[in-house]
């Protein structure tokens, strides 16, 4: 039996009378790379803001390594090595590229065993270079097109040490062919390399063809359909939540 990084059980959020996430039951494998698909207002976003404790849970739990987290703090749940993008990405707009990268090392420094200086500068350029943004280190993340910063967030959360889990919130919305090729080949390595657990929200179903061999989908705030990708396009569920009756 596959071990869970992350699994949810009964987790449900409400926003006034609407349920956004109800009695969701998910669970994604240790190093895996899960696509998180839906019609809009499915409840994914909701479910990677549960994940990432910026929204806390009305009720039902989400187990994270084997630890209970649903009531935990962002900086909690991100000391326990979950990183995570935003669709519209969220950076330190009157920093630098590499003083964004940093922030996450720069945190961990008051915990035990934070890295020397040296040694998170040299990761953090690496990790730009890895994403091809190290020429635009010193430019201002304002300055940076949305797919650069795409690209940025997505260094910072590999910054996280240990990293565990990546969220990714729709990574290729609006975003150019080669910035999209790029974004993949990272997960890609760093799964590979590093074990990183994946969960990716996305509508572009060609690039989770490249990067997951399991699609969980979305209705309702429900998980309604699982499988490859071939699977669930065919699932008369999936059909009739994208099409209707």
């Amino acid at each position: 039996m596959t071990v869970a990084t992350v699994e949810t059980r009964g987790l449900t959020k409400r926003f006034g009378g609407v349920v956004a996430v109800d009695a969701l039951s998910l669970a994604v494998g240790d190093g895996e790379i899960r696509g998180l698909i839906g019609p809009n207002g499915s409840g994914k976003t909701t479910t990677v803001n549960l994940l990432s404790g910026l929204y806390h849970a009305d009720g039902g739990a989400i187990v994270l390594r084997g630890e209970r987290t649903e009531r935990m703090r962002p900086h909690e749940i991100a000391a326990r090595g979950v990183g995570r993008t935003f669709q519209v990405p969220k950076l330190f707009a009157n920093m630098t590229v590499l003083e964004n990268v940093l922030v996450p090392a720069l945190a961990a420094l008051d915990r035990a065993g934070g890295r020397p200086m040296p040694e998170i500068l040299d990761r953090a350029r690496q990790l730009l270079d890895f994403v091809t943004l190290d020429q635009l280190r010193d430019a201002l993340a304002k300055e940076l097109s949305g797919g650069q910063a795409m690209l940025a967030q997505i260094a910072r959360a590999f910054m996280l040490r240990p990293l565990h889990l990546l969220l990714l919130d729709e990574p290729f919305a609006g975003v150019h062919p080669t910035i999209r090729a790029t974004i993949i080949e990272a997960v890609l390595r760093m799964n590979r390399e590093q074990g990183v657990t994946v969960l990716v929200v996305s509508h572009e179903m060609a690039e989770l063809r490249r990067l997951c061999r399991r699609i969980s989908v979305m209705h309702e705030g429900t998980l309604i359909a699982e499988g490859s990708l071939d699977e669930v396009a065919n699932d008369g569920r999936v059909l009739e939540a994208y099409l209707g009756r």
